[in-house]
């Protein structure tokens, strides 16, 4: 693998590491089944991408973007917490919502940002190149939302949330607002997941109807990877995990289709991305038979 593929590689893992987060919220901590994540990362590059095209300042687009992929998680929610719809299918309704959605706001199939400045020739250094620079900046950015991310689970709000996910019952017997903690936890979910569209959409060039394709399994994988390389329950360690996990699972992605023996092609992504989640899963049920064996 050459030292381009290599940081490409590192570039797309740091931007999925915050869909990765989003998906750990969701799924590990609210015990929520959420497939709005397919929805809210292209809604978050199509709103990133139209602003930026229109003259917006990238940073108040990228802000805009977040704030929608927040919008489209707490409507998910909504119809969870206020219209009792079962939360799997809530997120599937949403999904398909928000296909038309992102439709009607890129007006088209794709945005194209070819010579619009976006958050990397902003902050990109004239001497650096932007294979390295676009890297850099990714890691600051993903640093800054994993300590905040931390912080803002270790107050008293996001322990509600915590709590919530799990044991809502033991949670309302305290006092704690289940509901309102739902719609909160759900909006910081696919507020991360917006903020990774729009940060992609500024790395790849433009925004397409289908970039959010299987964004939830790479999520998922990305945890579930995490979790095997560094299993702890202690937040600081398991969002640390998450991130590690994302960047390893595109590494892996990116060696294996760039092995010209195992003669992997790009169409063979999706099968690369099972085989890797069926590992990460069976690797810890063999830990746990091994230690069995092991005499006394």
């Amino acid at each position: 693998m050459s030292l381009f593929s290599f940081l490409g590689a590192i570039e797309i893992g740091l931007i999925f590491s915050l869909v990765a987060l989003g998906v750990f919220i969701s799924f590990r901590l609210l015990r929520f089944p959420d497939l709005t994540v397919d929805g809210s990362f292209p809604l978050g590059g199509a709103v990133c991408a139209i602003l930026i095209s229109t003259g917006t300042n990238p940073w108040l687009a990228t802000l805009a973007a977040t704030a929608a992929g927040a919008v489209a998680g707490m409507l998910t929610g909504w119809l969870n917490v206020r219209l009792k719809i079962m939360d799997l299918l809530a997120s599937i309704l949403m999904m398909i919502a928000l296909y038309s959605v992102n439709l009607r706001i890129m007006g088209g199939p794709n945005v194209p940002l070819i010579n619009d400045p976006t958050l990397f020739t902003l902050l990109q250094p004239e001497s650096v190149p932007d294979y390295i620079a676009r890297p850099l900046i990714l890691a600051v950015i993903v640093l800054l939302a994993k300590l905040t991310m931390d912080w803002f689970f270790s107050t008293e709000r996001g322990l509600a949330i915590r709590a919530t996910g799990s044991n809502a019952r033991m949670a309302r017997a305290q006092g704690v607002n289940t509901g309102g903690m739902i719609l909160l936890g759900m909006a910081v979910s696919n507020g991360l997941v917006g903020l990774g569209g729009a940060l992609f959409v500024q790395t790849q060039g433009g925004s397409d109807i289908s970039m959010g394709i299987g964004t939830i399994v790479i999520g998922l994988a990305a945890v579930i990877v995490g979790e095997s390389l560094l299993p702890s329950r202690r937040i600081v360690y398991a969002t640390l995990a998450v991130v590690l996990g994302a960047i390893v699972y595109r590494f892996f992605i990116a060696a294996a289709l760039n092995s010209d023996f195992i003669g992997l092609k790009a169409q063979d992504l999706n099968l690369v991305t099972a085989v890797l989640v069926t590992v990460a899963l069976v690797i810890p049920q063999l830990k746990q038979k091994l230690s069995k064996r092991k005499p006394r």
